[in-house]
C-alpha cells in the first residue's frame, strides 16, 4: 500500500508517538512498503524515527533501513543494540547486510557479528566485507540458485526449492560443474519441458554473461545496461561461481555515479550533500573557485597587454562580455556530449576523427552565429572593418572552444581521469582564457591596432 507524505501525516505520527499508541501506531504502517516508511522516517526527528524503528517488525525494519537517508540510518544504528542490529541484519540479504555492517565503527562490528545466529550467515557477510565497496565483489549477494550440471531434471527440482527459500527474487538459474565453474545457466522453460529422468547437462545453456569479483561496479553496470540483464552472475579467478549482483544495486551504483558526475561538472570536487556541514561544503567547493580566479586573473592581465587596442577601438572591449560567453559555452556543449558518450561506451574510432567532427561542427556552428553578430555590428556601428574581425574572432573562438571541449576529456578518460570532471569549472575557464587571447590577438591584427 503506498502512503502520501504529507505535513498532515507527520502530525498525526509524532502525536501518536507522544501518546505512546504503539497500536495506532502498527495499524498505520500495515501493509506499507519500507521504502514508503523510510520516507517518513527522513523527515520525523531521530527520536520518532528509533521509536518507529523499535516497533516494526525485523523483517520490515530490515527493509527500511537499507531506504532511509544514510545519515539517519548511522544515527539508528547508533541507538540500536548490538543484538538489534544483529536481528536486522539476519533479514537481509548478504550484500545489504554487509553494507550495513561497513557502516559500523570496528569495534562495533565485531559485537554485531558475534550477535549473529546464522552462523553461514555471518561468514558470508564476513567473505563480502573483504571486497571493495566498488567492485562486482562488493556488489553481490551470495544468495542464488545453482545446479550442477550432472544432477538429473528431477533431482534438481528438489535442490533448487531448497535454495529458493533463502532468495528474494529468483532471477536466473545458474548451472556448475563438479568443481563449481560456472558453465552456463537453465531456462525454467526448458527445466519444466525436460524429461524428468534427463540431465541438468542435456537441457541447459552453456552460455552466460558474467563478470569477475575485482571487476568495478562501473563496468558491472556498462554491462548489465548493454545485455539488458536483471542479474549478473560473479566468478572468482578460477571461474568459480561465488554470487550474484542484481539490478537494484546496479540503479544504486548508477545513480552514485550521476550525482557524482553531476558535482564534478559543478565544480565540487567531493560527494557532499546539502545538510552538511559549512566546512565540509567549502572544502568541496573551494578548490575549483580558486581556478576560477586564477582564470579571471589570467583574463585580466590578457586584457591589460591589449590596453591600447580598447584606446584606438573602444568597442572591441564591449564584445568580450560575448566572446568569453560563447568560448564556455561551446566548449561545455562539446565535453558535455563526449562524456556523456564515454559513461555509455558509445565514443568509437580515434581521437583525431573526433576532433576533425567537432572542427567541421564548430565551424558551422560559429559560421551561422558570425553572420548574426556581423549584421549586428554593423548596424551598431556602421563599420565593416570592425564588424569583420569581432565575426572572424567569432569563429575562430567557437572551433578552438569545441576542440578543447572534446579533446580535454578523452585526454583524461585514456589517463584514467574521470572525464566528468572536464564540464565543470576547468573546461569554462580555459575557454574564457583562451577565447579572450584569440579574440584580441585576431582583432589586433585585422583592425591594425
Amino acid at each position: 500500500m503506498a502512503i502520501e507524505i504529507t505535513t498532515e501525516l507527520l502530525e498525526n505520527v509524532s502525536n501518536l508517538i507522544a501518546d505512546q499508541k504503539d497500536n495506532d501506531l502498527s495499524e498505520l504502517f500495515h501493509d506499507v512498503h519500507h521504502a514508503d516508511i523510510a520516507e517518513v522516517l527522513d523527515e520525523l526527528s531521530f527520536d520518532d524515527a528509533v521509536y518507529i524503528i523499535r516497533l516494526l517488525n525485523s523483517e520490515t525494519t530490515s527493509g527500511v533501513l537499507m531506504d532511509v537517508d544514510t545519515d539517519v540510518r548511522e544515527k539508528i544504528l547508533e541507538q540500536l543494540s548490538a543484538k538489534e542490529i544483529a536481528e536486522e541484519i539476519e533479514e537481509l540479504d548478504t550484500d545489504d547486510a554487509a553494507d550495513v555492517i561497513a557502516e559500523l565503527p570496528e569495534e562495533r562490528k565485531e559485537e554485531v557479528m558475534q550477535q549473529i545466529v546464522d552462523e553461514e550467515h555471518a561468514k558470508e557477510i564476513v567473505e563480502l566485507l573483504r571486497f571493495d565497496e566498488n567492485s562486482a565483489g562488493g556488489l553481490m549477494a551470495k544468495e542464488l540458485v545453482k545446479v550442477n550440471e550432472n544432477w538429473s531434471v528431477l533431482g534438481c527440482v528438489t535442490r533448487m526449492r531448497e535454495q529458493a527459500a533463502e532468495v528474494t527474487r529468483v532471477h536466473s538459474i545458474y548451472v556448475v560443474d563438479d568443481s563449481g565453474r560456472l558453465t552456463g545457466r537453465l531456462s525454467l522453460k526448458d527445466l519444466l519441458m525436460a524429461s524428468t529422468k534427463s540431465k541438468v547437462a542435456d537441457v541447459y545453456i552453456p552460455r552466460v554473461d558474467s563478470v569477475n569479483v575485482h571487476d568495478s561496479a562501473e563496468d558491472v553496470a556498462n554491462k548489465m545496461r548493454k545485455y539488458d540483464l536483471e542479474a549478473i552472475p560473479v566468478v572468482d579467478e578460477l571461474g568459480i561461481l561465488v554470487g550474484r549482483i542484481t539490478i537494484d544495486d546496479i540503479v544504486d551504483v548508477i545513480k552514485e555515479e550521476a550525482d557524482k558526475d553531476y558535482q564534478l561538472a559543478a565544480g565540487i570536487t567531493q560527494d557532499v550533500e546539502a545538510d552538511d556541514t559549512i566546512l565540509e561544503l567549502t572544502r568541496a567547493r573551494l578548490p575549483w573557485l580558486f581556478l576560477g580566479l586564477i582564470g579571471g586573473i589570467g583574463a585580466f592581465l590578457i586584457m591589460g597587454g591589449f590596453e591600447d587596442s580598447f584606446k584606438e577601438n573602444a568597442v572591441l572591449f564591449f564584445f568580450t562580455p560575448l566572446i568569453a560567453a560563447m568560448a564556455g559555452n561551446v566548449g561545455v556543449q562539446s565535453s558535455a556530449i563526449i562524456v556523456q558518450g564515454l559513461a555509455n561506451d558509445d565514443v568509437k574510432g580515434s581521437i583525431n576523427k573526433r576532433l576533425v567532427k567537432e572542427m567541421l561542427l564548430a565551424a558551422l556552428n560559429g559560421l551561422a552565429l558570425a553572420i548574426v553578430l556581423f549584421i549586428f555590428i554593423w548596424f551598431y556601428n556602421k563599420d565593416i572593418q570592425t564588424s569583420f574581425a569581432v565575426s572572424v574572432s567569432l569563429v575562430v573562438v567557437i572551433i578552438v572552444a569545441g576542440l578543447i571541449g572534446t579533446f580535454i576529456p578523452l585526454f583524461l578518460d585514456k589517463r584514467g581521469i574521470d572525464p566528468a570532471i572536464a564540464t565543470g569549472p576547468f573546461i569554462t575557464t580555459s575557454n574564457d582564457i583562451f577565447g579572450i587571447l584569440i579574440y584580441f590577438t585576431i582583432a589586433k591584427l585585422i583592425l591594425g591596432v
